[in-house]
């Protein structure tokens, strides 16, 4: 592996970090929206910032041009855990900490997920987190428990910190996973978007490598959810980006790849649609920061989820001086309030230089 000066290391994390809530954000003004909608609705694919429509959980919930959402708040609290607790010192309470101080913060907290959602209530309670959706009176929990992409959203963080150490940022994204997504298509799908990112880290990566680094993450992730979690019924999401990837690779129109990814792979808050579509729209879009967030953002339904995840690769493999300045300026004048992230960019790269060298 290539050398990579802290300086190169801080492009890349501030890249993706940028990138990823730019996409939160451009994606909020299409979540819940079918393809169709979406042209409907802009005349066309929407390519800017703008007010989400009321139909749609941030317009719901008043939120403004460019303002992100759940995903990439959470990403930047747990980016901010991982500073606070040194290298290779976070812990699974650690944790439990970052989501605990998220689920007090205001407007992002309003956007939780329906696991979070059960998660938190419980902690905050002091109720068992692993009650949920039990079969009876059996202690076999329901197979869609557990499985939907908050862990996926708001892992990169786990890949940044460590450049090219694939394992370790699999590891460390499991601790991310417990005990909201603690399930074998959850975890394999977070350790899919912590292994892309981790590769796109290193300075001589092509396309093709991330995309076997997200192909071996996930494989990583079931081996751990096999020792770790709970193994449930469901597709396999590592043979799910295989075909991610077909459809973007034989796509001939940026409208047919959309619709095939929708209608193929599909675009909920289901990891294992979501963390596919977001791996397979990042290899359309070649990588292309804001072409890979302005792809995610209109292909439907969860769209602030995937162009997160797809848009925090595509950022750290292209590095912030690949983003269009004059839409980071927005974003950062809308955002900067509750989240400095070029501080924690420096953070992080304090992190990545520590693991580079151990």
């Amino acid at each position: 592996m290539e050398k990579i000066s802290k300086s190169a290391l801080y492009e890349k994390i501030l890249g993706s970090l940028a990138c990823a809530g730019m996409g939160d954000a451009l994606g909020a003004a299409t979540e819940l929206y079918s393809i169709d909608e979406i042209k409907q609705k802009w005349g066309g694919w929407l390519d800017d910032f703008v007010e989400p429509p009321r139909d749609t959980f941030a317009g719901s919930l008043n939120g403004v041009a460019g303002l992100i959402t759940d995903d990439s708040s959470q990403m930047y609290v747990l980016s901010e855990g991982l500073i606070a607790a040194g290298f290779n010192n976070f812990t699974n309470a650690d944790w439990v900490k970052c989501l605990l101080r998220w689920a007090d913060m205001q407007p992002y907290s309003n956007y939780k997920g329906p696991t979070t959602e059960q998660v938190v209530s419980a902690l905050k309670e002091g109720r068992p987190t692993n009650t949920f959706g039990r079969i009876g009176t059996s202690s076999r929990q329901a197979p869609n428990v557990g499985t939907t992409n908050g862990a996926g959203m708001r892992v990169a963080p786990a890949g940044l910190i460590w450049p090219g150490k694939l394992k370790e940022a699999c590891e460390l994204a499991l601790l991310t996973c417990l005990p909201s997504h603690d399930t074998n298509i959850a975890i394999a799908s977070a350790c899919a978007i912590a292994a892309a990112t981790s590769q796109a880290m290193v300075a001589d990566s092509s396309l093709d490598d991330i995309y076997r680094a997200s192909l071996w993450g996930a494989e990583y992730g079931e081996t751990l959810a096999k020792q770790h979690a709970r193994c449930v019924a469901g597709p396999s999401i590592a043979m799910r980006i295989r075909l991610a990837s077909e459809i973007a690779l034989r796509a001939e129109s940026f409208e047919g790849c959309l619709r095939e990814m929708e209608g193929l792979i599909g675009n909920s808050v289901a990891a294992h649609e979501a963390i596919p579509a977001a791996i397979g729209l990042l290899i359309y879009s070649k990588g292309e920061p804001w072409e890979t967030i302005y792809a995610c953002s209109n292909v439907g339904n969860d769209t602030d989820s995937i162009a997160t995840m797809a848009g925090a690769i595509a950022g750290a493999w292209k590095g912030f001086s690949a983003l269009p300045k004059d839409k980071y300026a927005f974003f950062r004048a809308v955002n900067g309030r509750d989240f400095n992230i070029e501080r924690i960019a420096e953070g992080l790269s304090e992190l990545a230089y520590q693991a580079l060298e151990a």
